[in-house]
Parts: C-alpha cells; structure tokens; sequence
C-alpha cells in the first residue's frame, strides 16, 4: 500500500479532507489523536458517499484503504497523524 509523505507539510490554512470508514482502527487512531483539531477537517465517509469512495480507489491503485487524507491537493495513503496534526493546527 502506497504511503505518501508531503516534503513541506502545509501552508496556513492548509485544506484538510480525510477519508475514512466507520470499524477502521487506522482512522480511530488518527482522529484521537488529532484531538480537538477535528472539526478543521472535512471527514468523508467512503461507505455513505459513492465519490469519496471513487476517490480513494483512484488514489490507490482501486482499494479502498482508508484513511487517505488530502492536505492541500496532495493525498496520502495512512498518514503518519503528526503531519495532519500538523495541517490542521496550521488552520488556526
């Protein structure tokens, strides 16, 4: 499974969307410890939208591997949680 890691993380602001699915202790991971930060980040769930679904099939390689997370365009297949942390916190 493909991990991507961005050299420079995010600027301010950064967009921040993760996909996930419901039973995914990968995702349950990266949400608690993201923290508070949580609600700064579009979360789509693949199993309830056919086009976050479609999404991450295309960004890795047709599997459904979850969470892919997207900061600013660049999307990453299980992101270590400091860069989202990272990401979001850049939000302010």
């Amino acid at each position: 499974m493909p991990r991507h890691t961005p050299a420079l993380v995010a600027g301010v602001n950064a967009d921040v969307t993760i996909y996930w699915r419901p039973g995914c202790p990968f995702c349950t991971r990266l949400e608690a410890i993201i923290g508070a930060d949580r609600s700064k980040a579009q979360w789509r769930n693949i199993w309830q939208d056919a086009d976050a679904a479609e999404f991450v099939r295309s960004v890795n390689d047709g599997n459904e591997v979850v969470p892919t997370v997207v900061i600013d365009g660049i999307p990453m297949t299980n992101p270590d949680p400091a860069v989202v942390k990272e990401a979001l916190a850049a939000k302010g």
